[in-house]
């Protein structure tokens, strides 16, 4: 995480969200697009932190991708013990920071682990509510105390990318699971990827703003990104928060 948020670089973050908004949804799998989330969340946000994508299911949780192995043992400690900061971001819907794991008091058995292996600071941040899932994008830093209102700006847009990534893996596999049409999930990242490009045109956004512009609404209204994407291309209206 960042050691100020004036340490942010803005382009390098820019170009990152540029990048994710010119991957299709239907052109790319499910696994490579969470990947790529995380990949990038790890990569642009300054002082090298770890990332890793927490989903909880029905029968518990598990991280669906990750930057390395601190982030993915981290992920599992808290598993283990049933607590943890990616589990209370992820069933709360409310980001958790850990400015200092040698100062925190709030889970002192994974955060003498977190120490123990090189963590000095963390910040989880949920997914937007999708489907019947819940979820956060964690960050695992070095060094102490190098979060900030940037850092945090940022985790949550990488966090609206990873939620539609993740609402399609449950669709295609609940589907796959049940032999129901397979389609279902498919025509989920279609959607997606039409009213992208008619944002796009209509009002001369990136594919990153246009992403955006949906990720707001989903947020803002409580309503999956899918449904406000199935809205702009069935009505050519643009709903408002």
């Amino acid at each position: 995480m960042s050691p100020s948020d004036a340490d942010v670089p803005t382009a390098a973050v820019q170009q990152a969200f540029e990048e994710l908004g010119r991957m299709s949804f239907a052109e790319h799998s499910l696994e490579s697009l969470l990947q790529a989330v995380t990949d990038l969340a790890a990569s642009v946000v300054p002082g090298e932190p770890q990332a890793s994508l927490t989903i909880v299911r029905e029968n518990g949780p598990l991280t669906a991708a990750s930057s390395g192995q601190l982030a993915l043992d981290l992920d599992l400690v808290q598993y283990r013990l049933g607590d943890g900061p990616c589990l209370e971001a992820a069933t709360t819907g409310r980001p958790v920071e850990v400015p200092d794991t040698r100062a925190d008091e709030r889970w002192p058995e994974f955060l003498r682990a977190a120490d123990a292996r090189g963590c000095g600071s963390m910040l989880s941040y949920p997914l937007p509510p999708q489907e019947r899932l819940s979820g956060g994008l964690n960050l695992y830093g070095s060094a102490p105390h190098t979060g900030g209102a940037s850092t945090r700006r940022i985790a949550e847009r990488f966090a609206a990318y990873a939620a539609v990534s993740v609402s399609n893996m449950y669709l295609y596999r609940t589907a796959v699971d049940r032999g129901d049409h397979l389609a279902t999930a498919l025509d989920s990242r279609a959607v997606i990827d039409q009213a992208k490009g008619i944002l796009m045109e209509r009002f001369r956004l990136t594919a990153d703003e246009a992403f955006q512009s949906l990720a707001q609404v989903s947020m803002e209204t409580n309503t999956k990104v899918r449904d406000v994407a199935e809205r702009v291309v069935r009505t050519g209206e643009f709903p408002q928060a």
